[in-house]
């Protein structure tokens, strides 16, 4: 009997074709028909929070998770379809204790930098009361503009923790101001613990800067074929120097006549990590 899957992607440019690179024509049709068996465990591991979830799933004929990881990391929630068809979203328990242990808030972050050149607040809908969200020019040197926020919150003695990623397509960074315990790596090891799933049995896709910590962590990650070079670069020395590089895979494409990008990625990463699983990822199955 294969083990279980507890199978986490990223969406945007992960799952969702969303990026410059052309997709494999039969990739999510063979997505779906994998993930709809009871022995795999779905969960979205998304910025989005769950109004552009929905959105998501409906313009790109994604299948229903069985959780969400949204808003990045800071919410958790479990999704069930009702019998009319409709979702019902319930926050797993605990997830926001934990994030309120050493969080200041957002008003006192917003405050903290208000001064700092280059930062503009995204609009109030991307805002959560775990999730403080700028837009950041490109210009701008992002190292040089996380050790000066990270300057900031130790002077001020609060914590948090710094997310930079990059938004391709718009052209403009991404800075996520996060309760110190949050992230995507923290809530995909705290549903872990919750299903009572191991490493053994988890796999995790992603493709930008804010997947990193998971992508580069010790829970086998899949980083699909359409991900820019940096992040590529960052994740393999990342990884090579914590010890880890086989807990990491880079999508190449030609695995079962797809090109590696998207969700061809995910599936071609899957069949890495769990060779167990082959008979179920092959074309026409399930």
């Amino acid at each position: 009997m294969p083990r279980s899957l507890l199978l986490c992607t990223d969406l945007d440019r992960t799952l969702i074709p969303n990026g410059a690179e052309p997709e494999s024509p039969d990739a999510r049709p063979r997505f779906r028909r994998f993930v709809a068996g009871s022995d795999v465990t779905l969960v979205y591991v998304t910025g989005r929070h769950r109004a552009l979830v929905e959105t998501a799933i409906a313009e790109h004929d994604l299948p229903w998770p069985d959780y969400v990881i949204g808003d990045v990391g800071t919410s958790i929630q479990a999704v069930v379809i009702g019998a009319d068809g409709t979702a019902i979203w319930n926050p797993l328990p605990g997830w926001t204790d934990e994030l309120a242990q050493t969080w200041p808030g957002p008003v006192a972050l917003q405050d903290l930098f208000a001064d700092v050149s280059g930062l503009r607040r995204q609009e109030a809908a991307r805002q959560t009361p775990f999730k403080l969200s700028y837009d950041v020019t490109l210009d701008l040197d992002a190292d040089d503009l996380l050790v000066r926020l990270r300057a900031r919150l130790e002077q001020a003695g609060m914590r948090a923790c710094l997310i930079w990623s990059i938004d391709e397509a718009a052209g403009i960074g991404l800075l996520d101001v996060l309760p110190e315990q949050a992230g995507k790596y923290q809530a995909v090891r705290f549903l872990m613990r919750a299903l009572g799933c191991d490493e053994g049995s988890t796999v995790f896709a992603g493709d930008s800067g804010n997947d990193l910590d998971v992508l580069t962590s010790s829970i086998p990650s899949v980083l699909v074929a359409n991900a820019s070079d940096p992040v590529r670069e960052q994740a393999r020395r990342a990884v090579a120097m914590n010890g880890l590089t086989e807990r990491l895979y880079c999508a190449l494409g030609g695995w079962q006549g797809m090109n590696g990008h998207y969700s061809a990625g995910i599936l071609e990463g899957v069949a890495h990590f769990r060779p167990d699983l082959l008979d179920r990822l092959r074309p026409g199955d399930g």
